[in-house]
């Protein structure tokens, strides 16, 4: 993953069209047409060996005639002569091409990994960066490049899109033309054998000309990289995606998919990779610019409550059914509210309740009063101004009105102006405000929904998730021995007693089982267990056994177990000849009365990694369908918000004759778990059913966990990294206080507040080149503490004050560049801690991490009167020098070669 030399792919001085033609339905000839159509001030050089001049400009016969050396290369010509291109153009130092040439599509699978192959190994990427094969190009409008096969151009704007599918890189365009949207950028990214997804996004997060990013995703290759990418640039702007969903995992599924037909799985750990990513997923083209609108303004909607203001009835009803529909509220006017529009307009004239419907002719003066009065309303978390056309209404009269009314407002106002003609000129006024406005209420109403949602996901990105519970200390190497005795028996399933040992190795209350070969062994298990007992049948051709009357309950007696077992065989063997009889599962009775059958299942995506699911488990589980995926690693509240998406989750809140179910041991259940598929890589399957829930906690009655051989550590499996805690080590200072070094947690916010607000204003300039506001709020703690361990390191250091409360002393910040050149440190230490060694810890933390990832080189700046900054750098080898762009400031450059390991 890397930005390194995508600025010559998307801002290039020059460009070179290889495969350039005559021939109008070639691609070379498309393309040449369309750069010279478009107004590119750079120079445009067409290569080919059959024409002398192409769009008016002369060609020259190959890359090494070329009078000049172009920074972009469009290359056209067929596939299997691209990599003697690549050659020419990497000789001649051009640093990104776009392969548009046919034949990819046509190759068999080993065919396209050759040339593949073939073409990165003489690209040597990042050196020379590649968008394609099969790529229809991209455009930027800002530079009057029109680098693509695309029929038309489109108006600069600031929005991006990126696209793996070539059609709707074409109905897109054409929608943007009809609707007025412009564009920041527009690209096609093809078959992705170099740039992908989180090399785009990684580009557009610090775009200036990008407000908002949208994607067509159709599916991702390394998940790990474009969950990092799509959680930093959606911390900076709005990123929106479209997937087609179930009917394109169908089409594309894999082997197993089509076989099993499982295809929402699939979707669903998309639908929750880009939740956990912050992005907002939409539904459809519509959807992705009705909420790139939205989104692009720099007012927000903190809740799904709306207010609706119409002058007419059955419109304000419809955008209210829209929204009831979509799971948003009506917002509930306030007395204050409904008394002040009673003295504007009169009670008779107006419905006296939210939607808030005024007289059919109601002009701009009383639409403006009107939605002034609402604007003062705290009980709703925006508004949507409707207006209906009626004979000799002012329309345009009313925007305008309302266009001033709302220069300085700070509040999400949207308007939806029905109709066309005076409509149209209308929304025109609004656009041009840039006051959000839309065609019809649904349109309306399902943009307020989605600035709601992505404002959630958005707060999950930001959440301070409670602290684990100080007493869970898994057993991780008795889980491990399970494992490793199961695989040198060559089993692909632990029996159920040793998924029962696992599951209390990780602290899960589980019931009590044996294993019995017989009759005799089960009754003697019984003995050991205490009655009553559950007994069910072992046989690997029979998953469920309840299905052929393989399981009885409640079993009281020795005498009820011997004849419970032999009334299954019989069964068994009537109804399952072929099945093969292992013997039975004794369990001892988990009385629960009143409890929720739940149930946690995890498995192994091809693509994302360990998924975990949780929802209404037993016997029904399948024709209940109620369950909701995550992503691991999890936090409290990470596992609250899962559990939260679930039907169930409002019966385990109570009822009338039930106790809430203890849902902080839940949550703790799903984080066990998660640590345990991450600790115990060998396991790629785990599902708990039924899992007792209620106020005295959970219980697991039956747990089946699928095993595999596998190499490496559990941590590389997950999309987003954990926590590293092997990062942790302790220190002593020179007073002989004992400090811990490690990564910084979400859960540090109250001591990283507590340690920012104890730094001197001299320590705040330094540290941040100048005068700093101490009123950090939630948002600015939450990103210094919630960081992606892919990209970013802060090792704090902490220590118990005198009341035996953890405070932070200092911290060292690493920010690591995608293509791992470089990295970017910044520290600062506590005033009162200054000269006891701490920093010279802290340093060398963060210098041995930086060394250990590979990066190449550790770079830093700092005030040029930080002279003990500039000794400490000086001290491990940094090479101190003047900053050339700022005479104030200084660098710090370690060339981590030169650092022993």
């Amino acid at each position: 993953m890397s930005v390194t030399n995508l600025k010559y792919l998307f801002n290039p001085g020059s460009v070179a069209v290889v495969g350039a033609t005559n021939d109008s339905r070639n691609a070379g000839n498309i393309v040449m047409r369309n750069i010279m159509a478009g107004g590119f001030m750079g120079p445009v050089m067409p290569v080919s060996d059959t024409a002398e001049a192409i769009a008016g400009v002369l060609t020259h016969p190959s890359v090494r005639h070329l009078p000049k050396t172009p920074d972009l290369a469009i290359v056209c010509s067929p596939l299997d002569e691209v990599p003697e291109i690549i050659h020419s153009l990497k000789a001649r130092g051009t640093r990104g091409v776009v392969l548009m040439g046919a034949g990819f599509a046509y190759m068999t699978p080993e065919e396209r990994q050759d040339i593949k192959d073939t073409i990165l190994g003489i690209a040597d990427p990042p050196s020379l960066r590649i968008i394609g094969p099969k790529s229809l190009g991209f455009m930027v409008p800002s530079l009057n490049l029109n680098a693509s096969l695309a029929h038309s151009n489109v108006e600069p704007g600031k929005v991006a899109f990126i696209s793996q599918s070539d059609s709707l890189f074409a109905t897109v365009l054409d929608w943007a033309k009809a609707k007025g949207v412009g564009f920041s950028h527009m690209i096609a990214l093809g078959s992705r054998i170099d740039v992908t997804f989180a090399d785009i996004l990684d580009y557009l997060a610090s775009d200036p000309l990008t407000r908002s990013i949208m994607l067509y995703v159709e599916s991702i290759k390394d998940a790990r990289e474009f969950m990092s990418a799509a959680r930093a640039a959606s911390r900076n702007k709005p990123v929106l995606v479209i997937r087609p969903g179930q009917a394109l995992d169908t089409v594309l599924g894999d082997l197993k998919l089509r076989e099993t037909g499982d295809h929402r799985l699939v979707d669903a750990v998309y639908d929750v990779a880009f939740r956990r990513a912050g992005m907002l997923r939409v539904e459809n083209i519509d959807g992705l610019f009705d909420a790139a609108q939205t989104l692009g303004t720099p007012k927000h909607v903190y809740g799904k409550k709306l207010a609706i203001l119409t002058n007419g009835t059955s419109a304000g009803i419809l955008a209210a059914d829209r929204l009831l529909a979509g799971g948003g509220e009506l917002a509930q006017l306030s007395d204050k509210t409904i008394e002040a529009i009673d003295a504007a307009l009169g009670e008779e004239n107006w419905s006296r309740g939210n939607p808030v419907d005024i007289p059919f002719n109601a002009d701009g003066k009383a639409y403006s009063e009107v939605l002034k009065l609402l604007l003062k309303d705290k009980n709703s978390n925006g508004i949507l101004v409707m207006h209906v056309p009626w004979t000799a209404q002012p329309d345009v009269e009313v925007a305008e009105a309302l266009r001033d009314s709302l220069k300085r407002v700070k509040r999400m106002v949207l308007t939806a102006w029905l109709g066309s003609g005076r409509a149209d000129v209308a929304r025109d006024v609004f656009r041009k405000a840039g006051i959000p406005t839309y065609d019809t209420p649904t349109h309306a109403v399902r943009a307020f929904l989605y600035m709601a949602e992505y404002l959630r996901n958005q707060e999950m990105l930001i959440e301070t998730p409670d602290s684990l519970p100080t007493d869970f200390f898994p057993d991780t190497k008795s889980a491990r021995d399970i494992v490793d005795q199961a695989l040198t028996q060559e089993r692909e399933y632990l029996t159920e007693p040793e998924a029962k040992d696992m599951l209390a190795a990780y602290g899960v209350p589980v019931v009590e089982t044996r294993i019995a070969i017989s009759a005799k062994d089960a009754v003697i298990a019984a003995d050991e267990l205490g009655y009553p007992v559950a007994l069910k049948l072992r046989s690997p051709q029979i998953p469920q056994p309840f299905d052929v009357g393989g399981v009885l309950l409640d079993l009281e007696t020795p005498e009820r177990v011997w004849e419970g077992a032999a009334s299954i065989l019989a069964r068994c063997t009537r109804e399952r000849p072929d099945a093969y009889i292992e013997g039975f599962t004794v369990q001892k009775m988990g009385r629960r009365p009143g409890a929720h059958e739940l149930f946690i299942s995890a498995t192994v995506d091809p693509v994302f990694g360990p998924v975990l699911s949780f929802g209404h488990g037993g016997m029904a589980r399948e024709m209940i369908q109620d369950s909701a995926l995550t992503l691991p690693p999890l936090s409290m509240s990470l596992a609250r918000e899962l559990v939260g998406r679930t039907r169930i989750a409002s019966l385990l809140q109570g009822t009338p004759s039930h106790q809430p179910a203890d849902i902080d041991d839940i949550c703790l259940t799903l984080i066990q778990i998660s640590q345990l598929f991450q600790d115990v890589p060998q396991i790629n399957s785990i599902d708990i059913n039924p899992l007792y829930a209620d106020s005295e906690g959970v219980l697991a009655l039956d747990a089946k966990i699928g095993i595999a051989p596998f190499e490496g550590e559990g941590e590389s499996r997950l999309a987003i990294r954990p926590y590293p805690r092997e990062l942790e080590e302790c220190v002593e200072l020179k007073t002989g206080r004992k400090v811990t070094l490690r990564p910084i947690r979400p859960e540090d916010e109250d001591t990283h507040r507590a340690f920012l607000e104890s730094l001197s204003d001299e320590d705040l300039r330094l540290r941040f080149f100048g005068v700093v506001q101490r009123d950090f709020d939630h948002k600015d703690i939450a990103r210094f503490t919630q960081i992606d361990y892919d990209r970013e390191m802060a090792f704090i250091a902490t220590a118990l004050d005198d009341a035996g409360n953890p405070e932070t002393l200092g911290v060292m910040r690493t920010n690591t560049s995608p293509d791992n050149s470089e990295a970017e440190f910044a520290i600062v230490v506590r005033s009162d801690q200054k000269g006891e060694g701490l920093g010279s810890y802290l340093f060398q933390k963060g210098i041995r991490y930086t060394k250990d990832r590979g990066t190449r080189k550790l770079t830093g700046q700092t005030m040029i009167e930080n002279k003990a900054m500039q000794g400490l750098s000086k001290k491990f080898g940094f090479v101190v020098s003047p900053d050339p762009h700022d005479e104030d400031l200084v660098e710090m450059v370690l060339d981590m070669e030169t650092v022993e390991a």
